[in-house]
Formats: structure tokens, sequence, C-alpha cells
């Protein structure tokens, strides 16, 4: 994929959303920046810049260096949280408000974060804490607190998250 390519491959997947299609931009730059010594010298005012303009200001957090597939969509952003060890698939879909990250234990030490497969969708206020696994083509409900893995074409909901019965195979989202 060329550099260009690379940079504007959220853009159609936020088309009318002007905020989500410039952080994304400046998310992907900051992205392929952060892949060489050299260019994280030379733009380390850009990265000053990314941090305080889109963590501090929008109160987006995508950290650099996180992995996230291409297609990726938010809706207002506002206290996104996603940790830099994170892996999104394509086409994942975070809404405000949603948390993604690690699990802190008793004795001070981190699981491993989560790993979002492709066309996941997550509702506002949820929240997927710990070294877990969301399947591809999966709902997550607004305000679900998902600590367990999740199979593949799931809807879940709730706090705890569950899955809900009957939809566990869905294929489409017309279906439920």
């Amino acid at each position: 994929m060329n550099f260009f390519a690379y940079i504007f491959q959220d853009w159609s997947a936020n088309r009318g959303n002007i905020k989500a299609q410039i952080v994304l931009f400046m998310f992907r730059l900051v992205n392929a920046i952060n892949k060489y010594m050299l260019l994280k010298i030379v733009f380390f005012p850009y990265l000053m810049f990314y941090r305080f303009f889109v963590e501090w200001v929008l109160g987006i957090e995508l950290p650099r260096k996180l992995v996230a597939g291409k297609g990726l969509v938010f809706y207002h952003g506002q206290g996104l949280v996603v940790n830099y060890k994170v892996t999104l698939g394509d086409n994942c879909v975070l809404r405000n408000g949603v948390t993604i990250g690690h699990k802190e234990f008793t004795d001070g030490s981190l699981s491993n974060p989560p790993r979002i497969g492709n066309n996941v969708n997550i509702g506002a206020n949820a929240s997927i804490i710990g070294d877990i696994t969301i399947g591809n083509n999966v709902l997550i409900g607004a305000g679900a607190v998902v600590v367990k893995n999740i199979p593949d074409n799931s809807i879940v909901v709730g706090n705890p998250a569950r899955i809900l019965p009957g939809k566990e195979n869905f294929k489409n989202p017309e279906d439920i």
C-alpha cells in the first residue's frame, strides 16, 4: 500500500464525519512516522502536536503505536481510550466513552490487552478489559463490560457482558 493510500484508508468509512476523518488522518500519519527512528526525530514536533491536540484537546486516546486495521470508524470520540498494545481488526466502529485496555492484577502486573476481530461494532461507553479475544462480526451493546472471550457472529450486552441467546450466529445486522 502506498503512503497516501495508507494515511487516507479510513477516509471513505468516515464520510460525512469531518472530525473523525481529520483525527484518523493524523493517527495514520503518526503511525507511519512511528515506524522509523529517523522520522520520529525529524517529526518530533508533529508527534507532540498530535498528542496534545488529539488526546488533550479532543479527549481521544489513539496512541501512535496502536495497531488498527483499515476502515476504522469512530463517532464523537470524546472519552475514547484504546491501549497502545490493543489490536483492532478491519472495519471496527468505536463510539464515545469506549475503553479498551489491559487489566491490572493485585501484584501490579498487567494482562495482555484485548484483540479485536474484523467488523466489530462497539456501543457507547462499553469497556473491553483484559487478555481476551473478540471474534469477527460482533456487536457489543452500549455500556457492556466485556471481560471474557466472545465468539464470531455474536451480539453481547450487559454488565457483565453476555451473549444474547438465539443471536449467536447472525450473519447480517438485518437478521436481528
